[in-house]
């Protein structure tokens, strides 16, 4: 392997998101795949029943929802504070803050900053933020090579693909297939596996861990998110499960953690409601294996110079919307995922964003706006069961979130001039219904259909176009020989309108 290689960080699928179908197309082509949808139910069920048992030890766990909704409610109330006060605290505390409009800008602010250091390559941290606004993509671009070091990222860099899920990225792939990708291009960009490697699950992590163990002691600049920022002491924090992340966050000189604006919380107490919200919420645990938690700089203790990113990319427009900006309480903690019937059969990539599922479908249109067929198509990838609601821990309405949506990009459509078969047919039906006359017609004229038909028949057949689509997912029992009206009328004696 040359030493070029070692710095030339696997290349992702061809596209953007934003290149991808909408979500029924792209649902479609996963629902055909079995292997995938096998892989999505075993790993969500055992989840879903992890996170079960632990909620349920917790008597007060309603309560505990309503005050991590409540302090994500207060803080998006006076988030301009918070933030200016996280950044004096921060700042007094040795670190630099930066500001970034959108993803363009927050690139060239970590690219400029990493070059600043004379580094060709970052280890990274999982973090949502990041995949937001491309920043592995823009890195590269400039030469700098960034290497995932959470288990499941490592699995979807290495495999040339995207994460689908926001807990676990590699949700739909299954240990033998992990091990073919770590056979296959480990050895390409670092430590190869052993060549006897199996799928045993102890094995794969021992490869990756060897793996990366070289990329930890080599790397100077690391890049990390933040679960949440408290703006009383300009404190950052991290929750993982594996360890990588401490490594990332303690032995490189230089740190530089990207943070959406509503990751603030007020104050350091605030956390104790979180740190029980989530992991149970999350990963099914009473509390996540590592908490690291960082405040600027320490002399002689950890990075010595760093830095915070501090990234809008839409959120200050979330916040202006009062039916929406809800989605900004958010704490990805991917519970809404796990018990969403949707998700379980499609997975995340048919959601075309880096959330997926159904805080996907709410939060995605609202950052990145509803002009792309995509995003249109979101707020619709929901039956609006209302499970998502049920297992928020800071009780995000989603289900009404959806309806929100669908609302305006039915309202976006309106200026549309292009006829459209659902418009067209809704116009029919307003036709139709605005008057009784016409109704009572329509009714009588249904019920002579029916009465010409073999008793045999109790449903309709395949309609035409463009009602095909429609009918093709559903029943359609045949009318009634006789209306409501015409039973009225020859039982008592009323007038049939």
């Amino acid at each position: 392997m040359s030493q070029s290689a070692a710095r030339r960080t696997p290349a992702p699928p061809e596209g953007t998101y934003l290149g991808m179908p909408r979500f029924p197309v792209a649902a479609k082509g996963a629902l055909g795949n079995t292997q995938l949808r096998k892989n999505l139910r075993h790993a969500t069920g055992v989840i879903r029943a992890k996170r079960g048992r632990v909620v349920a030890e917790v008597d007060r766990w309603e309560e505990l929802r309503v005050a991590g909704a409540a302090i994500k409610d207060r803080t998006q109330r006076h988030l301009d504070s918070y933030l200016l006060q996280f950044e004096a605290a921060m700042t007094a505390a040795g670190g630099h803050v930066h500001w970034a409009r959108d993803a363009a800008e927050a690139n060239q602010i970590i690219v400029e900053l990493v070059r600043a250091q004379g580094a060709d390559e970052v280890v990274k941290v999982k973090s949502m933020a990041t995949q937001e606004i491309d920043m592995n993509e823009a890195l590269e671009a400039a030469g700098i090579a960034a290497w995932e070091t959470d288990l499941a990222e490592l699995i979807v860099q290495l495999g040339h693909d995207r994460p689908s899920h926001i807990l676990v990225p590699a949700i739909h792939r299954n240990r033998s297939e992990v091990r073919e990708i770590f056979l296959t291009e480990m050895g390409t960009y670092g430590t190869p596996p052993p060549a006897d490697l199996t799928d045993d699950p102890a094995e794969l992590a021992g490869a990756a861990r060897r793996h990366l163990r070289e990329k930890f002691l080599r790397a100077s600049v690391a890049i990390s998110g933040a679960n949440f920022a408290v703006a009383e002491t300009g404190t950052l924090v991290v929750v993982e499960s594996e360890g990588n992340g401490r490594m990332c966050l303690t032995l490189p000189d230089t740190l530089i953690s990207v943070v959406g604006i509503e990751k603030v919380v007020p104050t350091f107490a605030d956390l104790e409601v979180f740190l029980q919200l989530l992991p149970r919420s999350s990963t099914g645990e009473r509390m996540n294996p590592y908490t690291t938690m960082w405040t600027g700089v320490t002399p002689g203790d950890g990075p010595q110079n760093v830095h915070v990113v501090l990234i809008d990319n839409g959120r200050t427009e979330v916040l202006a919307d009062p039916s929406g900006r809800a989605a900004l309480r958010c704490i990805r903690c991917s519970a809404c995922l796990n018990i969403c019937p949707v998700y379980e059969r499609v997975g995340g990539h048919a959601y075309g964003s880096v959330y997926p599922g159904p805080i996907g479908a709410v939060l995605t249109p609202q950052l990145r706006g509803t002009d792309s067929a995509i995003d249109r198509s979101l707020p619709y990838a929901s039956t609006l069961c209302g499970a998502c609601f049920e297992v928020c821990p800071v009780r995000i309405p989603i289900p009404d979130m959806l309806v929100h949506m669908r609302k305006r990009v039915v309202e976006a459509k309106h200026g549309d001039t292009t006829p459209h078969a659902e418009s067209l047919m809704m116009k029919a039906g307003s036709w139709l219904f605005g008057d009784a006359r016409r109704l009572a017609m329509a009714q009588k004229a249904a019920g002579l259909g029916r009465r010409i038909m073999p008793d045999s028949v109790s449903h309709l057949g395949p309609l035409p176009p463009p009602l095909a689509r429609w009918a093709n997912a559903r029943d359609l029992p045949m009318p009634p020989t006789e209306s409501f009206r015409s039973w009225w009328a020859r039982e008592r004696g009323g007038s049939s309108r």
